[in-house]
């Protein structure tokens, strides 16, 4: 694959999760009311609409403004390392993951209290876990997908752990 189609493959599913997180918030705030839930299947999935200020579980909620950093890290990261890419696994897992990260930062940069310690809109509510959202299925995915392909051996460049550097075989062959 070329660097320039796994390019398009990550753009598309970070603008995609990106896109369907932001959609979903807003009808979620403009439709939900904060602390009443609504039942879709009982006692399995709910619709229940929180405000996060923390990570995963609610964890670090009193380091909004370093998690958001840190997201703003992870988007320059992966930006960078577009180029490189020719992998079509790899492309889908960091659109994936650039879509959640940029999710939830869009909502820690504009949403209250202040630019860079906004609180995450969650609203997805399944039994015995926490409420969360798409930005955050997306992160989860990316994990999935980028396990996957580390656990396969594959590279980012299109190739596998283990395989011979084409420039070294190159030079030793002439």
């Amino acid at each position: 694959m070329t660097s320039a189609g796994a390019i398009r493959i990550l753009a598309a599913a970070a603008i995609g999760v990106w896109a369907l997180d932001q959609a979903t918030k807003a009808v979620a705030v403009a439709t939900l009311d904060p602390g009443h839930s609504i039942t879709l299947v009982p006692n399995v999935f709910w619709l229940t609409l929180t405000r996060n200020s923390g990570a995963a579980f609610s964890a670090g909620a009193e380091m909004t403004v370093m998690l958001s950093l840190i997201a703003i890290i992870v988007v320059v990261t992966i930006i960078r390392m577009a180029r490189r890419l020719q992998d079509r696994g790899w492309a889908l897992g960091l659109g994936l993951l650039l879509g959640g990260a940029l999710g939830n930062l869009t909502d820690r940069i504009l949403r209250a209290p202040s630019p860079m310690r906004g609180e995450v809109v969650d609203f997805l509510h399944l039994t015995h876990w926490p409420v969360f959202n798409v930005a955050d299925i997306g992160l989860t995915a990316a994990a999935a997908v980028i396990l996957h392909r580390g656990f396969k051996g594959a590279t980012m460049d299109g190739g596998h752990d283990g395989d011979p550097d084409p420039e070294e075989s190159s030079a030793t062959t002439t």
